[in-house]
């Protein structure tokens, strides 16, 4: 045994002065100089709960949570405890010719929130998750095609890219899966017509769209159940930054009585310290897959099962029971899509807030007064969606709120914090949002000279 061991907590108190130069020398770049274009490069050194702390101490509600990871909060000591349980106990970790108890455990226990569905496969990703589906969906039924939505968000490898119509993502990159199609998002129509040829073997959506948080009508996901059953498809819910809590209920689908034939969960699984992803299905297709012996393995994943992986989920599923998070929720949710909404009329800016729980999107579109419109247009002719630029960023800088656009050109932010914040986070959300959002109505004025340069910019960058 070595003297000593690495201390990579020192490590990191040693190096991360130089964080920055590493990654543009090393990593990524083009990373390196958006976050410093936009005074994001605090240098975060410690997370707790929904709280952020950067170099300096100062303290920032994250309303980003890693893109939805951090449900039930950053370091959760149920979390690290569980962790550490598993590294001094000497487990007989990925033995892979062997089965694992720890995998047996998290997949029970997600079943029982899932009662109508049969199996689990593990995986190590939301992205992954969404492979699979697309190979079990096509090995069950004998079909090529798979349906998704316009609008939607899968993941960034190439199975899951295909089912996106975004040229943002898709450009540079493409032919991408054949067979793969996209209706509009709430066109029972569209999809009707999509599934008659009996050609696809799923529908796959997210039950609310995370890029622009878009709601379903209270029609399209029970609609589309039923024209899945109707023509042998597949019906998948991409619940990977929806599920577990994230909208009140702890599956999205739960809010329209919809139960799909398979369920994909990732994010908050992992507690945010170890990826894991989980398809749930129906032991009709499992045993499509998986029909003898000689395909025991014909899909599968080296670390899928790993055992820190399944004590993380096992861990955050059972802080989510005994916190109460998804009644949690629930109720901050709606108290805080209220009192966003009731900012709306006094705000030509604003358009609409909506959400579940506490995936929320506060839209922002075009002012009438001639003014703001000059100015929104000048915004909007440099870069399409760059006005919420002018809204994240003075959240982040003045009131220590880090949030996000909902995706490329949107003109929503999404608020998407750990379900454990306090009434107390909220009124600091409220205050904040009101704030920046007024002073964005004041024209000359700071927000529209930060306006000015992310223009500059942009035209730089088309340059």
């Amino acid at each position: 045994m070595p003297d000593s061991y690495l201390d990579v907590s020192g490590l990191f108190v040693e190096r991360q002065a130089q964080r920055s130069s590493m990654h543009a020398r090393h990593l990524n770049e083009q990373l390196v100089r958006v976050l410093k274009t936009i005074g994001y490069d605090v240098g975060f050194q410690k997370g707790q709960g929904q709280y952020l702390f950067d170099r300096d101490g100062a303290r920032y509600l994250d309303l980003l949570s890693g893109f939805g990871v951090f449900a039930i909060g950053r370091n959760h000591p149920a979390l690290r405890q569980a962790l550490k349980s598993v590294l001094d106990s000497d487990f007989p970790n990925l033995v892979q010719l062997d089965v694992s108890t720890l995998a047996g455990v998290l997949a029970e226990r997600l079943l029982e929130h899932v009662p109508y569905l049969d199996k689990v496969f593990f995986s190590n990703s939301g992205a992954e998750t969404v492979e699979a589906a697309i190979k079990f969906a096509r090995g069950a039924t004998g079909r090529p095609g798979i349906v998704s939505c316009s609008h939607s968000f899968h993941g960034l490898s190439y199975g899951a890219l295909s089912l996106m119509d975004d040229a943002n993502f898709r450009s540079g990159f493409e032919p991408l899966l054949p067979g793969c199609t996209q209706i509009p998002f709430n066109d029972l129509a569209a999809l009707e017509q999509a599934l008659s040829s009996r050609q696809v073997a799923a529908f796959i959506v997210e039950p609310i769209q995370g890029k622009g948080v878009n709601l379903p009508t209270d029609e399209f996901l029970p609609g589309a159940a039923a024209l899945c059953k109707k023509y042998g498809t597949i019906f998948i819910a991409d619940e990977i930054q929806t599920g577990i809590g994230r909208t009140g209920k702890f599956l999205a689908v739960e809010h329209w009585n919809v139960e799909p034939d398979m369920v994909l969960l990732a994010k908050a699984l992992s507690g945010g310290h170890v990826p894991v992803g989980a398809l749930l299905t129906r032991k009709s297709i499992f045993d499509k897959i998986f029909n003898q012996m000689d395909r025991a393995v014909v899909h599968g994943s080296t670390f899928a099962k790993n055992d820190l992986a399944m004590a993380a989920g096992i861990a955050t599923l059972d802080v989510i029971k005994h916190e109460k998070l998804v009644e949690q929720a629930a109720k901050r949710g709606a108290e805080l899509r209220l009192a966003l909404t009731r900012m709306v009329p006094g705000y030509e800016l604003m358009k609409e807030v909506r959400g579940k729980g506490l995936m929320i999107g506060v839209e922002f579109g075009p002012p009438k007064s001639l003014r703001l419109k000059a100015s929104w247009n000048l915004l909007e002719t440099a870069n399409k969606g760059l006005f919420c630029q002018l809204i994240t960023v003075p959240l982040f800088k003045d009131h220590k709120i880090l949030t996000q656009v909902s995706g490329h050109g949107s003109h929503t932010i999404k608020l998407l914090p750990p379900l454990v914040i306090t009434e107390e986070d909220c009124s600091w959300i409220e205050k904040s949002f009101d704030d920046v959002i007024a002073a964005s109505h004041k024209v000359p004025g700071a927000i529209w000279s930060l306006g000015k340069t992310l223009v500059d910019n942009a035209v730089r960058k088309s340059a």
